[in-house]
């Protein structure tokens, strides 16, 4: 029988609706999973279970009074440990925040409350999220529940895991170089990352950047699109966010939930395995084709080709490498101790660049997101794979070698994700089975300027086509082996960067 944690998002809102389902036994049913399998994966890091119980409670008093119900009414969340949640620590997986309780909740977090969300907790991270593996010295590593020796990616990988496990039906992420996508390919669930703006953000450091976003993750592609409904708004005080008046264009809230059906053979599809230069493994090729051919027979045409991103990679260096700077110089300066490496190497990066290094990266990324919109003139969606490799242990803090081939830094291996983040287009990461490896495929589908409407559903239809497809189907973790395990945190190194 199904778990209440088990079912999906949109299901569960709907048996809440219905008064078939209680949110006291739904957040209950989340918390005995979050007991039973969370010490061997180490997901969710701050939990305060008499809050949650309250606002549960008085979710489901709402119900039977017949009172207005959010989209998100009653369902538990996962909210990423970078984001502020009111009265429950927020540490940014830094040492220096270890013991920090926000006074308020950010925007977004505001927002999944007032659409009836139940904060059950936050989910790890890695510090300040710097790098795709999710570690920290204080709560230590996050590890992949298909393998917990295994990197769960980031830096959301405490909701992609979370996720997985059916702690919780939806979490909240950020994406840069792939914060959402990446964990989600790992992990083997959806992470979507919308157009800037469209979620907004009051905190974002450089205002008028496109590259951090906020974005929904879940265990299908409804379920994220429930959670988007929530997250999309206006905030005047983030420089990108927007009115959502120029639906042709934008969209509103109000269109990526319910997902309308799009009839996939009317659009043409691009098929890249490394848009032209990324350092992609020989083994997430060979499956990415397999995934690929079966995709295409679904469109009206299909054509190998990939967007010019030339220049791609020196330019989010140099970009990243700003905020990093503005956002976390200081502390290198005055606390270097209880900063971590990853964070230590983009300022001091940072800090070796010119004047004339930002100008030339502006320009090549202005350079290269014109060139996307040629691309995207010519095609309606590209699919690549969401990420360069399988799962390593996530004792290698990052790759520094792929195929035998050195990387360029220690973000090289996310090239996949940061060429679009670079141009600002939606990206969705959707599972499709299982590598030669035995771990999580993630495939990337991403849409034209402005298209979040358009990636949701394409991406909804593939999920839906492949649904009961033993071999591209969402694959699920072996909870028991879970529960089995003993705690990560006992293993060497979990604690920390040694």
């Amino acid at each position: 029988m199904t778990e209440p944690c088990d079912l999906s998002a949109l299901e569960a809102r709907r048996l809440i609706g219905r008064r078939a389902l209680s949110p006291v036994e739904l957040l209950e049913s989340c918390l005995k999973r979050i007991g039973q399998v969370n010490h061997a994966v180490n997901a969710m890091v701050a939990i305060d279970e008499p809050a949650a119980r309250a606002r549960a409670k008085a979710a489901e008093a709402a119900v039977m009074q017949g009172d207005p119900l959010g989209v998100l009414h009653g369902l538990p969340v996962g909210i990423k440990d970078l984001e502020e949640t009111r009265g429950l620590v927020t540490t940014y997986g830094s040492p220096i925040f270890k013991d920090f309780v926000p006074e308020a909740d950010c925007g977004m977090v505001a927002n999944l409350r007032r659409a009836g969300a139940v904060v059950v907790g936050k989910t790890n991270t890695p510090e300040f999220g710097a790098g795709a593996n999710t570690r920290n010295a204080v709560y230590g590593v996050t590890g992949n529940p298909f393998d917990p020796a295994k990197s769960a990616a980031g830096s959301s990988g405490g909701s992609g895991v979370a996720l997985a496990c059916g702690m919780v039906p939806i979490c909240s992420g950020s994406d840069t170089g792939g914060s959402l996508r990446n964990p989600a390919a790992f992990n083997g669930i959806v992470g979507y990352r919308p157009s800037p703006g469209l979620v907004p953000s009051e905190k974002r450091g450089h205002g008028w950047s496109p590259l951090p976003v906020l974005g929904p993750m879940a265990r299908n592609v409804a379920d994220a699109a429930l959670m988007l409904s929530a997250m999309a708004s206006d905030d005047a005080m983030d420089p990108l966010a927007y009115t959502l008046q120029h639906e042709a264009v934008r969209g509103v809230p109000g269109r990526f939930h319910p997902l309308p059906p799009v009839d996939l053979a009317s659009l043409r599809l691009a098929v890249s395995a490394d848009f032209g230069q990324a350092p992609v493994e020989k083994h997430i090729r060979e499956v990415f084709a397999g995934r690929a051919r079966a995709v295409a027979k679904l469109f009206g045409s299909t054509e190998e080709a990939a967007p010019d991103c030339r220049g791609g990679d020196e330019a989010f260096e140099v970009l990243r490498a700003q905020a990093f700077l503005s956002a976390h110089a200081e502390k290198v300066r005055t606390r270097s101790q209880d900063v971590g490496p990853n964070v230590r190497a983009n300022v001091e990066e940072g800090l070796r660049y010119t004047l004339e290094d930002g100008a030339k990266a502006a320009a090549a990324q202005t350079r290269m997101y014109r060139a996307w919109q040629h691309f995207f003139a010519r095609h309606d969606i590209l699919i690549t794979p969401a990420i360069t490799i399988s799962p390593r242990s996530w004792t290698e803090l990052y790759p520094a070698e792929i195929d035998g081939q050195p990387t360029r830094t220690y973000f090289h291996w996310l090239a996949l994700a940061y060429y679009v983040t670079l141009c600002g287009h939606p990206a969705i990461s959707l599972p499709m089975g299982l590598d030669r490896e035995g771990m999580p495929f993630g495939l990337q589908i991403v849409g034209p300027r402005g298209g979040d409407a358009l990636v949701l559903r394409v991406a909804a239809t593939i999920e839906e086509a492949f649904a009961h497809d033993p071999v591209f189907r969402r694959p699920a973790p072996d909870l028991a082996a879970l529960a089995a395990a003993a705690p990560i945190t006992g293993m060497p190194g979990a604690i920390g960067w040694d």
